[in-house]
This record gives structure tokens, sequence and C-alpha cells, in this order.
């Protein structure tokens, strides 16, 4: 094993296209790249770390079979889509016990490294992926928003379509749902008043205004830096079919940009994917963001520089900390 002097880190599963095209240019930079996924934990990746005494941070190192980052040393972290902690050989009790002593114990340290830039924090991604509170800090900020209902009363939600239809389902998190043993997206769907039974008491749902729009946007932020591309499609969800789709890089209109800033700032985040809607007259509504959203598909069609902007962002580390 080699230890890598002042490595990024890189967190994620295997099978991440996106985090392969930045690590491709940070290894073409001569910066050292360290990638792990928490699910190899413990049968390929170990940790140790200790602090207290003469130590005021964490010292020690984590290790892949190929890999050592001493942990004082790591100069950013790039949290992707790791795979979750999973112990098949254990009983269901220990199991649970030793996923909690994993994800506090070494998802605790590798959430407290010193000097260390995350993109973005752990942390601060699970406060982001909260949709009320993401409203809730989109309204503060400034944006538009469609009229929103979040709800397990069924009479609420058929009163709500009523008023404000047409309505769109969506759900408040996507968890793996998989058919016939294949990933699935689960669609936003129009939703009428006649169709909202009791089953929807049994669980929070959202409901949301349907936007007459001309037009979907995506502002992807890295850094500094601000990247706006139009989606013309003729699709209520255009994540449900990428070949109907047309790019063109857009500017984001200067009190969306603040919007966005003081969005970003809320959460904690060096990194946003945006989703916007785009009147015919010009008005963007906030549709949500996600602080782990994809981007990589947008760089051959338009030409946007976003792995070379990633890419900077983790070999500068924190030397320009904000």
């Amino acid at each position: 094993m080699t230890t890598e002097p002042r490595p990024v880190l890189v967190v994620t599963n295997l099978d991440d296209p996106t985090a392969d095209l930045v690590i491709a240019e940070l290894h073409g930079r001569g910066v050292p790249v360290v990638r792990l996924d928490s699910g190899d934990f413990p049968a390929t990746l170990s940790c140790s770390a200790y602090i207290g005494g003469d130590t005021a941070r964490w010292g020690g190192s984590v290790a892949t079979p190929t890999r050592v980052a001493e942990l004082g040393g790591v100069r950013a972290l790039y949290y992707r889509r790791p795979s979750g902690f999973a112990f098949p050989h254990l009983d269901p009790q220990d199991a649970r016990f030793a996923v909690a002593q994993a994800r506090y114990g070494l998802g605790g340290v590798l959430a407290s490294l010193p000097d260390c830039r995350y993109v973005n924090h752990p942390n601060r991604i699970g406060d982001a992926e909260y949709k009320p509170a993401g409203l809730a800090a989109a309204a503060a900020c400034g944006f538009t928003l469609p009229p929103t209902l979040i709800t397990n009363r069924p009479d609420d939600a058929r009163a709500f379509i009523k008023d404000q239809g047409p309505v769109i389902f969506k759900p408040l998190t996507v968890p793996l749902y998989l058919v016939d043993g294949k990933a699935q997206t689960l669609p936003v769907a129009e939703v009428t008043a006649d169709e909202i039974d009791e089953g929807v008491s049994g669980t929070m749902h959202l409901f949301q205004a349907r936007t007459d729009k001309a037009a979907d946007v995506r502002v992807t932020v890295i850094g500094e830096q601000i990247f706006a591309v139009r989606i013309d499609c003729d699709l209520l969800d255009w994540r449900t079919d990428y070949s109907t789709h047309t790019y063109t890089p857009i500017t984001t209109p200067p009190a969306v940009a603040r919007a966005i800033r003081s969005y970003l700032v809320h959460f904690g985040l060096v990194f946003g994917a945006f989703d916007f809607t785009l009147s015919a007259s010009g008005e963007w509504t906030f549709i949500e963001c996600n602080p782990s959203g994809q981007w990589a598909w947008l760089e051959p069609p338009t030409g946007l520089p976003l792995t070379a902007a990633l890419a900077d962002l983790l070999e500068r580390g924190t030397h320009d900390r904000t």
C-alpha cells in the first residue's frame, strides 16, 4: 500500500461514472486520489483514528487494499453516493449494532477531517435532502415556488387538487425501488381528486400545483461557478426520456443567482443541482435542489467545463475556503 500526499478522498460506490470523470481529471493533473466505498467496510476498508492528549484533532488513517490516506492530510473529500454499511454474515440484531457503530464511528471520523474541503459535507447533504426544509429555505431565499401540500389526509389532498389543479404528485425522497431487479426512477405524475383514496393516509405525500412551463432549467453550482442549462422537451418529467431533450446554456438572472447563493449558504453547501421551470414570459420557478445531483450528462451536449470546475474545487482544497 502507498500513502498519498494530500490526496482527494472520493467516497462513492464502485459504479459511479460521474466520479470516474472527476478522478480521471484529477489524475491528469497529478493530484493523488484515494477512492473508497463505505460498503467495503470492514472487508477491504479499515480505519484507525486517534485524538486527545497532545493531539487536538483527528490523526490516523483510512486504508483500502492499495491506498492509505492520512486523516490529517486529506485536502478535500468528494462525497458522492457510497453504498450503505452491510454485515450479511451477522444475525440481524448483531448486524444492526455493527451498522450503527460503523456509521457513527467511520462515518463520524470521515465527517470531521481537519482542514478538509467537503463537496459536500455528508451531514449538510442530509439536512438539504429533506424536501420540506428545502422548500422552506427556497421561499426564505426569495425563490418563486409552486403551491405545495405535504399531507397524509385524503380530504386535504382532494381539496388542494380541486383548488390548485392541475396538480402533480411526486415522492418526498427516492429510495432504491426495484422492478424485475432493476432500479427505477419514480416519475412525477399528474393526479386528480378522484384518484385520491384512503391509501394516502398510510404515509406522507407531496402534492404540488403544476406550473405552466415553456422549458425546464438545470442549474449546477460548483463552488463560485454557476452553470445553467435550458432543457426543452415535451415531457412533464424530463428525467423519463433523455433522448427527447434539447440543451442550451443560458445566463442565470441576477436575482435567481443571489437566491441560489443564499440557499447554498443556508445549508452549508458548495455544490448543488437546482431544478427550475421556465415560463413563456421568462419567470423561473424553483422545484428543488439536489445536493448530490447528477451533472456529467450535460457536459457533452453543451461543452460546459463541469468536470474541470469540480476538479478545480477539489484540487484547491481549503485554500480559498469561505
